[in-house]
């Protein structure tokens, strides 16, 4: 038994975004020429608009040619949250392989059928865009559980602004993470977050903060491409895996590309049983700045409510490490100090120039660029005793083979100071004003340049 609600009974389909997270395989059906019915399971109904929903044309070629032959189909989605189910009338609009709505998909299935080893089988072809003409609530035979009522939730809208302010007035790209991720967690409860930059090669994404894991994981790498963090840095797009239960190999493989011990060893900061994951690239201008994650041991910790207020978020932290890295004002070198004291205890560093890999007292501390100016730092207290410098003269040292464009320094000195913070000690880097460095070291630093 239905009762047709029609379109003007419900406010579009917005409200009925729960039941499009694909958590519950969807049914399609359509008739044939003859009016034999087909019927198919689909993975998921995508929403476009309060009128629109997609679906991926990947296997069904009965489907397809009846949808074809037509114009119409049956779908029926439900609700995993409350079980309810709703039957979606559609009428065919027309096929996609390129645009919004495609790129959409195809990285949403990328994920998926990639963490599968499916994907070249499962790669997305088409989507087919449907016109929803009514939409009808399916009454139970028997009246559902109700489920526990869920906490109130914040005024997402509020939270945004009041967010976006506060980061517009910091002007220090160091304590605008801090303060970022700070107010995720105590405005919506968001325990476990990341924020990972690209490194000099473009290859590798770098922990440079986190939030919520036994340990921050500062320095530890994935791979473009890896797991949600990997494909939304790769293909910039906005990834919401809104529930995991249902490919545990999924979890599996996404765990193994975050949890993956990089040669350096530092781990990167994962949930032991992520259930839901929100990755947001951070793009300023164009240029891929970062990756705002999100991840959560509950089901349906994030909405679309949540992905928009992080997509605005990232959006803002994006552009504000883009105006770090443009504002290149300098403070005067300080006067290079006598050489240190002998007779301190000796802080042991190993330097490998082939990849800016170093060492403290024995253990992996960083590489790259952050590896380069290190060994620069210490070299020259060294050799005058100097622990004092500036951005504009380290721009200009060809030795530390920054990029000619966007060189990330203030992302790459941030990165360098919460490594030499979370030994702790014994060097430390401060920042005592804008464009300065410093460098303290609670020991006499001996390097050693391995060459391999």
């Amino acid at each position: 038994m239905t009762v047709g609600l029609g379109l003007d009974a419900l406010p579009g389909l917005d409200a009925l975004r729960d039941a499009l997270e694909g958590i519950i395989p969807s049914v399609i059906a359509t008739l044939d020429a003859d009016g034999m019915p087909n019927i198919s399971y689909l993975s998921h109904v995508h929403y476009v608009d309060a009128g629109h929903v997609a679906l991926s044309n990947q296997f069904f070629s009965k489907t397809a040619a009846n949808v074809r032959r037509t114009g119409r189909a049956t779908v029926m989605v439900v609700d995993a949250r409350t079980g309810d189910q709703f039957l979606l009338d559609l009428v065919f609009v027309g096929a996609r392989t390129t645009g919004e709505v495609f790129e959409r998909i195809a990285v949403h299935l990328e994920v998926m059928s990639a963490a599968q080893g499916m994907g070249e089988v499962m790669r997305l072809r088409a989507v087919d865009l449907y016109r929803v003409e009514a939409v009808t609530r399916v009454v139970a035979a028997e009246p559902l559980e109700t489920p526990p009522p869920r906490p109130q939730a914040p005024d997402h809208l509020a939270v945004a602004a009041r967010l976006a302010a506060l980061m517009a007035a910091e002007p220090d790209a160091d304590r605008l993470l801090d303060l970022t991720l700070d107010r995720l967690v105590a405005d919506l409860g968001m325990g476990n977050l990341v924020v990972a930059v690209p490194d000099e090669t473009g290859g590798l994404l770098t922990t440079i903060a986190s939030r919520g894991y036994p340990q921050f994981g500062v320095g530890s790498e994935v791979a473009l491409g890896e797991g949600v963090i990997g494909v939304a840095a790769l293909r910039r797009r906005v990834l919401r895996i809104a529930d995991m239960r249902r490919g545990q190999r999924y979890v599996a493989a996404v765990r193994g590309a975050m949890d993956r011990p990089p040669v350096i060893g530092i781990p990167f900061p994962s949930l032991a049983q992520p259930q839901c994951q929100l990755a947001v690239p951070m793009i300023a201008q164009g240029r891929l700045v970062g990756v705002l994650f999100a991840e959560s041991a509950e089901s349906f910790a994030f909405g679309h409510a949540e992905e928009a207020v992080l997509s605005i978020v990232a959006a803002t932290l994006a552009l504000a490490l883009d105006r770090a890295e443009a504002e290149r004002g300098e403070a005067p070198a300080a006067e290079a100090p006598d050489p240190a004291p002998a007779g301190r205890r000796p802080i042991r560093l190993r330097y490998f120039p082939r990849d800016g890999s170093i060492f403290i007292d024995g253990d992996y501390l960083i590489r790259g660029v952050p590896g380069r100016l290190l060994h620069h730092f210490v070299t020259a207290y060294l050799a005058t005793g100097r622990q004092d410098f500036t951005n504009r003269e380290i721009r200009r040292d060809a030795a530390l083979r920054l990029p000619d464009f966007k060189d990330n320094l203030e992302t790459r000195l941030i990165l360098l100071r919460r490594r030499l913070d979370e030994k702790p000690g014994p060097i430390t880097l401060t920042r005592p004003a804008r464009g300065a460095i410093r460098l303290d070291y609670a020991g006499q630093p001996e390097m050693e340049v391995v060459v391999m």
